[in-house]
């Protein structure tokens, strides 16, 4: 279907609420799955392979960044290459509508995994193409929120909205009932690559020689989820996320030695995440 058929996402941003990666979706996230050298069209490709929104690094897959790749490939046809966990749902809504407005063609390739905010994306292509062995899934939006009852229960009503965006757009491009979606968002579907075309999320499966597997990235890749955890856990517990990057840089290259420095090493990095987890389950 022509993403032009496809509802433009309408939102809004609230600064004390955070969008976060699912424990799951990290889980079954492999970094490693590519898209192969050479495979595919010889339109312009766009590559999301990374969460959504700014990381703690500063990385991370942005509006900003998509609109800047866009503007560069101009009027012509374009291949949107898809491996990630999700994350920021907000930033998914944003990418979302960019591509929905593209004026050629969009072609999404889910590679790997295309979770949450990245699943919403995926639904933006004119045609959409997912691996045999690659993953589809949708929910609820997630968010950290903190505060009493009365701000959760303000913060839940705030989201409600959000979770229907979702069901319009997977609705229009599926043809399912919107209560049937509805459904699958509360209970977070994971759908496999045969059953995402049989659903219609995809159109078709891809290739089998288009998607790579380097084994050498695999333990990279491990690290990489691994400093996610870690930053999810520092983020919770509400340190800011310039600290939150200084720490996860020392443990990644801190020795025990380097402790006698400004700059904590490894050991000293993980009791201080051993700290913070015991205070938040103390409170």
């Amino acid at each position: 279907m022509s993403n032009r058929d496809l509802p433009k996402a309408s939102f809004n941003v609230r600064g004390d609420l955070r969008s976060v990666i699912t424990p799951k979706a990290l889980e079954r996230w492999r970094p490693e799955v590519q898209a192969k050298d050479g495979a595919g069209d010889d339109a312009a490709s766009i590559s999301i392979l990374d969460v959504i929104g700014q990381d703690w690094s500063g990385n991370g897959v942005t509006a900003s960044r998509i609109s800047a790749a866009l503007r560069n490939i101009g009027k012509r046809d374009v291949v949107v290459n898809i491996n990630s966990p999700g994350g920021d749902y907000f930033e998914g809504l944003a990418i979302y509508n960019t591509l929905r407005d593209h004026p050629a063609k969009v072609s999404v390739k889910i590679l790997g995994v295309a979770a949450s905010a990245a699943s919403v994306i995926a639904m933006a292509g004119d045609e959409v193409q997912i691996a045999r062995a690659g993953f589809l899934m949708i929910h609820n939006t997630w968010i950290v929120a903190m505060g009493d009852r009365n701000a959760l229960r303000e913060a839940a009503d705030w989201l409600e909205p959000f979770d229907q965006v979702a069901v319009d757009i997977y609705a229009a491009r599926t043809g399912l009932e919107p209560k049937a979606i509805a459904k699958m968002l509360d209970r977070e579907t994971w759908i496999g690559g045969a059953d995402a075309v049989a659903k219609h999320f995809a159109d078709d499966f891809l290739p089998a020689d288009a998607v790579t597997d380097d084994a050498k990235q695999a333990a990279a890749g491990q690290a990489l989820k691994a400093e996610f955890r870690i930053d999810e856990i520092l983020a919770r517990a509400g340190v800011p996320r310039s600290e939150r990057r200084n720490l996860v840089q020392a443990m990644k290259g801190g020795t025990r030695d380097a402790a006698a420095t400004d700059t904590p090493g490894a050991v000293a990095v993980l009791d201080q995440v051993k700290d913070l987890l015991d205070r938040m389950k103390a409170t």
